[in-house]
């Protein structure tokens, strides 16, 4: 009768064992709900991506090739000796620029080529995010140059990323022909 009184008396608390199994049968009910979420994201991962890797040796200090790649007077000579400026493409007329800030901008081959440094580290490491002026607008991929010493010379491992689809022997071309190749006689 004082069962009948008070209902939370007929309910026992739970085993472990029985606990336990609950938590279990839950955490799998989320499991099998998130496979579906997974199966989606990974739909969404592109596996055709492009990408440049290139890594060309310079007879000069890692100093002297950074400073070359980040000095607005120095990569203005670069880009003079380009295969762009000798085929004489038509670029734009904006002058070489280049801040040695992170998050500052950059401007060159006539405003050709802008962008940002996302990673400036002095002798050692140059990330920017770099766009071709005529690509759609907030399309930027990511350069990646990492400079390590090669004997008494320099090899820059270089590294580019996230650009338009079907651009990548373009810019590959592009890279060697209008910074490898000028650098080399840059820095003579």
């Amino acid at each position: 009768m004082n069962e009948l009184k008070n209902p939370n008396a007929l309910v026992s608390p739970p085993t472990r064992r029985q606990l336990i199994g609950g938590v279990a049968v839950a955490f799998g009910g989320l499991a099998l709900g998130s496979t579906e979420v997974w199966a989606r994201i990974v739909e969404e991962i592109s596996r055709a991506e492009e990408s440049i890797h290139q890594e060309p040796v310079f007879k000069s200090s890692r100093k002297r090739v950074y400073e070359a790649l980040t000095d607005t007077k120095q990569f203005n000579k670069v880009t003079e000796l380009s295969g762009a400026m000798q085929s004489g493409m038509p670029l734009g007329t904006a002058p070489t620029e280049i801040s040695r800030e992170v998050g500052g901008a950059f401007s060159l081959f006539g405003g050709y080529i802008v962008g940002r440094h996302i990673e400036l580290v002095p002798n050692e490491r140059i990330v920017q995010a770099w766009r071709v002026a005529n690509w759609d607008p907030g399309m930027y991929s990511v350069a990646k140059f990492q400079l390590t010493e090669q004997g008494s010379g320099t090899k820059i491992v270089f590294d580019h990323t996230g650009f338009p689809k079907g651009d990548g022997e373009h810019l590959a071309a592009g890279w060697k022909a209008n910074y490898w190749e000028p650098l080399e006689k840059f820095l003579g």
